[in-house]
């Protein structure tokens, strides 16, 4: 456990909360019942040792899970054996940091995620495996972390020897064993112009994000714990549009009290000195599950009990947690949003349930702030009831991922549907665009928290669409300032009308190219 906190943290620090979260979930695999009963079953009743009861019963697992149909679930299999071999080092007392010595490409047939998270940054030029895919682990983290990645490259092994040269092209998918001088020549050129257009980029840091007619955007980030703040600050965000506030509730046998979360709060409060925070209440279920919650059973549970949803029926996590929220915007600008909403009732609730904590703090004397009360839009309905449902609320935040996934009907885990699931979709962008232009019209904001508020190629149709506040991944803010300092509102909006009469993310994607282009711009990737 020690050991998978440490990687959590370093995880943290080297790409972000999403990053780290993979060690959380690799927490919760070494206190599942079902392994521990297995690993206790071998050592007392077939009389094995402890290690070999770990190997046994973790390689069960993972054969088990790699049987399965489901392509998220046999890639966890990964994670399984991950564990094992951690379980199993800290058994036999073997090290496991391990390192190149000089800085180098690794090639491997698979790699482990806490081999990705272990290494030092600056050792690990670029990875290439023979298994694995875009969506495993190790490439998340690679991404993450900013190292270029290639995986499910059949063959690597056999095709390289210790001191070969590799390049290793992680936007395009592309590994050139043996590269021609020429194409050296050209890599060391491309790495150079990156390196200047890396040092244009800072020079933005401390201007605001607006568009050559005056459109003022505000460009925060996504964190998941206070201590992420510090870590984007050189990237010169405006605000945190997204504070996830699960990492206060996993891997606890019992739920955090009012105390510990405004502790965590006002620390984020305190640490933006004025600027705001916007506070996700608890979104979990699907495939985030908590020990101290009675769970039931669901075929659909992306589509069932979570977020809001839960929130409405567990009042005494709810109450907690909105106490702690409001009593740190006595400190600063605070905005609370709740995820997974559909229907006007579901906000009504959610707004009483905020007056009642309000209510609750006055009667006890405890200082309190009034909070900006917003709904993640991520589900289809939410979109479509826009205009209704900015009557209600102060503020709208886009969560893209869930609202592509739920939108096209494909699970964005799923390897096997995955080139479906597209954010630039026509039928994706029609249900934002509604989203802005009704928040215009109520005179309210709207922004985006998902994975398309990063990519600097939507962000002329998202300023199109009428958004005035984009967050994400720390990392991206540079690149997103640079486009929209360089493009035209008005310009912008006639393009998002147009881009949502296409017929798909295809032709999506080559008019906003050509729109950038026009512009004098271009985007990586």
């Amino acid at each position: 456990r020690t050991r998978l906190a440490e990687l959590a943290e370093r995880a943290r620090r080297q790409a972000g909360e999403d990053e780290a979260a993979i060690f959380a979930a690799h927490q919760l695999l070494v206190d599942d019942p079902e392994l521990d009963g297995q690993v206790r079953q071998a050592i007392t009743a077939e009389g094995r040792t402890a290690a070999a009861a770990v190997a046994g019963a973790t390689e069960a697992f993972a054969a088990m899970l790699e049987q399965l149909d489901d392509d998220y679930l046999r890639g966890r299999a990964a994670d399984i054996r991950d564990v094992g071999r951690q379980l199993l080092a800290a058994l036999l007392g073997v090290p496991l940091d391990l390192a190149p010595e000089e800085p180098s490409v690794i090639v491997a047939h698979d790699l482990a995620p806490s081999d990705t998270a272990r290494w030092p940054r600056e050792k690990v030029l670029g990875l290439v495996t023979e298994a694995g895919g875009a969506t495993s682990h190790v490439a998340i983290l690679a991404r993450g972390a900013g190292v270029p990645a290639v995986a499910g490259v059949a063959g690597v092994l056999e095709a390289v020897a210790p001191g070969t040269r590799l390049v290793v092209d992680g936007s395009a998918g592309r590994v050139v064993v043996d590269p021609s001088s020429q194409r050296q020549e050209a890599v060391r050129q491309a790495l150079a112009a990156r390196a200047a257009r890396v040092e244009a980029l800072a020079a933005l840091r401390d201007l605001p994000a607006v568009t050559l007619d005056g459109r003022r955007i505000e460009l925060a980030v996504n964190i998941g714990k206070p201590e992420d703040i510090a870590a984007a600050e050189p990237f010169g965000p405006e605000g945190v549009g997204l504070f996830r506030t699960e990492f206060l509730f996993l891997d606890r046998s019992r739920p955090p009290g009012e105390e510990e979360q405004w502790q965590a709060y006002v620390a984020a409060v305190r640490a933006l000195k004025g600027r705001r925070l916007v506070l996700r209440t608890l979104d979990v279920g699907a495939d985030k599950r908590l020990p101290f919650i009675d769970w039931p059973e669901e075929m659909n549970p992306a589509l069932g009990w979570r977020g809001a949803r839960l929130g409405l029926e567990r009042p005494d996590l709810l109450q907690a947690q909105l106490r702690a929220a409001l009593r740190a915007a006595a400190e600063g600008p605070v905005s609370v949003m709740f995820p997974m909403v559909a229907t006007v009732d579901e906000v009504r609730r959610l707004r009483r349930a905020v007056e009642e904590a309000a209510a609750g703090l006055e009667r006890d004397g405890l200082p309190w702030g009034r909070v900006e009360v917003g709904i993640m839009v991520e589900t289809p309905a939410a979109a479509l009831s826009a205009r209704v449902l900015a009557a209600e609320v102060d503020f709208f935040s886009i969560g893209t991922n869930d609202l592509t996934q739920y939108t096209l009907a494909v699970d964005r885990t799923s390897q096997r549907v995955a080139a479906l699931y597209d954010p630039l979709h026509p039928a994706v962008l029609r249900l934002i665009l509604e989203v802005g232009r009704a928040a215009e019209a109520a005179g309210i904001w709207a922004g985006v928290c998902g994975e398309l508020g990063g990519d600097p190629l939507a962000a002329p149709f998202l300023v199109g669409a009428g958004l005035h506040e984009l967050s994400m991944h720390p990392r991206a803010l540079p690149e997103v300032k640079r486009v929209i300092r360089g493009i035209r509102y008005e310009e912008a909006r006639a393009l998002a009308d147009e881009l949502v009469t296409l017929a798909g993310g295809s032709e999506v994607r080559r008019r906003l190219r050509a729109f950038l282009e026009e512009a004098g711009l271009d985007v990586e990737g």
